[in-house]
């Protein structure tokens, strides 16, 4: 292993004579640090703060080819593009739109060292065939590019993002690199154990982002927000994002705006690809003012001038909150976050959280086909067996083996475990770990609730949650404006980031304080606020 001044010496030169930075922050020099020393290295940094150079720059420091795990195509491309433009050592994707013929021409690029940057989303790696040809090409770094999709989609529509760890060990577990903008510690935790982590560094930098203003506008009906929010944005500087929970609300918010004479697109997966890339396009090159979406309007928007987002509902969490107001301002100039804040519309966030059930029927059939053989079997034999779909097969797999009741092996077979005899145990433990699943959604959406009422500085709230401190109220927030933040408190039982627990809930972590409350994440049931003054009368809380 080089010297690490040796590493980072060459690290700023890539940067410079390559990529064209003037030179690297402290958290992507430590990140490509870690990865060169071959640590697996988990990098949560804000929006904007070049995340993608530090596998680029890794990549041409390492010998062999880098895989790339990206959530969509266009993002995908996107990075293949500019990685062949500066002429990086060649970037290719591989995708379900490419013909049998490009993809193999594809692998055979990789194989003979023609490419040094292999982009796929995680469903690719379900193929054994591509799984196979990318050990052989001896990768020596596995990046999962956004990688809070494995905790916020591997559990409902895309579950083999939570298979990731089981690939990295079949390629020979290579240095894994995992990059996200926003996790909060839970989510953290989750990552690092689904991608199979080895004791990896955790670099967390600079989540707060000084020049957007925070704002809550809060209202007792849907009728009177809307009129508020239309009056808002038609007001506002151009150009900015609205985001909206429907797709029904994203198409009613664009029209009115498009009646007020606002030059206006709304965007939501329920358009045709084609168009969903038009109206990006439209956004990105300032031929319209203002997008109004759903969240599927997201991952690489990286529009630098972007104004204001606002936001029409109230988001399933702060994560998802965050991720999507750090869209704005990117250029670094002064830009505008405000909710728009109806409290009934928290109804429809707990609907939404209180979703994907399990269904005991297809558990019990995976569990009984399994039983039967009680030998390994292949996915799709016991595809065939079941009649379940890829998806839903893969779904339930996922249940069983965080039971313990399957192992999922390297080579792609599922094998039964002793756990998996008793089947009437088995479907129990997989609904009380779905209903623990459940109960961190709800509290999330409860946090987020916590933001848009709070009356302490917006931005203590939001860098709390992720487990930072800020010690004075920022003074570029409403709260803070006017003049009803306050000083953190100083005389509490536990610091903030202290490890607690509790008789009933477990262990948990210390996240925040605020007017007589203490919020504590818990590993079972997800985020709690409890009063202050209980805790310490009846002693709730003892270190942990």
């Amino acid at each position: 292993m080089p010297p690490r001044t040796h590493v980072a010496r060459r690290a700023r030169r890539i940067a410079q004579e390559q990529l064209g930075y003037e030179r690297l922050h402290a958290g992507q020099e430590e990140a490509i640090k870690s990865i060169a020393a071959g640590c697996d290295t988990l990098a949560v940094m804000p929006t904007g703060a070049g995340k993608s150079a530090i596998y680029q720059i890794a990549g041409q420091m390492l010998n062999g080819p880098t895989i790339v795990i990206s959530p969509l195509i266009a993002l995908q491309q996107d990075q293949v593009d500019s990685i062949n433009e500066q002429e990086l050592g060649g970037a290719a994707q591989l995708n379900s739109a490419l013909s049998g013929r490009n993809r193999e021409a594809t692998l055979q690029q990789l194989s003979e060292g023609q490419v040094e940057f292999i982009f796929l989303a995680p469903e690719q790696l379900a193929n054994m065939e591509v799984l196979e040809r990318l050990r052989e090409s001896r990768p020596s770094l596995f990046v999962v590019d956004e990688a809070h999709c494995v905790s916020e989609w591997g559990h409902d529509f895309r579950p083999d993002y939570l298979r990731l760890g089981a690939a990295v060990e079949a390629l020979g577990h290579p240095p894994v690199l995992a990059l996200t903008a926003t996790a909060a510690p839970l989510v953290r935790d989750e990552i690092v154990e689904r991608l199979s982590m080895r004791d990896p560094n955790v670099i967390v930098r600079g989540f707060d982002r000084p020049n957007i203003w925070l704002g809550v506008e809060k209202f007792y009906n849907d009728k009177d927000k809307r009129e508020a929010l239309l009056a808002w944005v038609e007001a506002a500087p151009k150009p900015g994002i609205v985001y909206a929970a429907t797709r029904q609300r994203a198409e009613e918010v664009a029209a009115a705006l498009t009646e007020r004479g606002v030059a206006t697109l709304f965007y939501h997966a329920g358009l045709p690809a084609r168009e969903r890339e038009r109206r990006q396009n439209a956004f990105m090159h300032d031929e319209v003012a203002v997008m109004v979406a759903t969240t599927a309007f997201g991952m690489g928007i990286d529009k630098p001038n972007v104004r204001f987002v606002v936001h029409h509902d109230i988001s399933d969490a702060v994560d998802s909150y965050y991720q999507e107001l750090g869209r704005g301002g990117r250029d670094g100039e002064d830009a505008e976050a405000v909710l728009f804040y109806c409290p009934e519309d928290v109804g429809l966030r707990r609907f939404f959280a209180s979703g994907g059930q399990v269904d005991a029927d297809q558990i019990s059939l995976v569990a009984q086909a399994l039983g039967r053989s009680r030998r390994p079997q292949s996915f799709a034999a016991l595809q065939g067996a079941t009649g379940l779909s890829q998806t839903k097969l893969m779904i339930a797999l996922n249940h069983l083996e965080d039971i313990g009741a399957v192992e999922l092996r390297p080579d792609g077979t599922i094998a039964p475990t002793r756990a998996l005899h008793d089947l009437d145990n088995v479907t129990e433990a997989v609904e009380a770990a779905v209903e623990r699943q459940q109960h961190l959604k709800r509290s999330r959406v409860e946090m987020m609730r916590g933001y848009a009422e709070s009356r302490d500085c917006r931005r203590r709230y939001l860098l709390g949650y992720f487990g930072e401190e800020l010690a004075e109220p920022c003074g570029y927030c409403d709260v803070c404006e006017s003049g009803l933040a306050s000083a953190p408190p100083t005389d509490v039982p536990f610091a903030v980031g202290c490890q607690v627990r509790h008789t009933s809930w477990g262990g948990g972590q210390v996240m925040r304080y605020e007017e007589g409350k203490i919020v504590v994440l818990f590993e079972q049931v997800g985020y709690k606020t409890l009063a202050l003054e209980l805790v310490q009368e009846r002693g709730l809380l003892e270190a942990a």
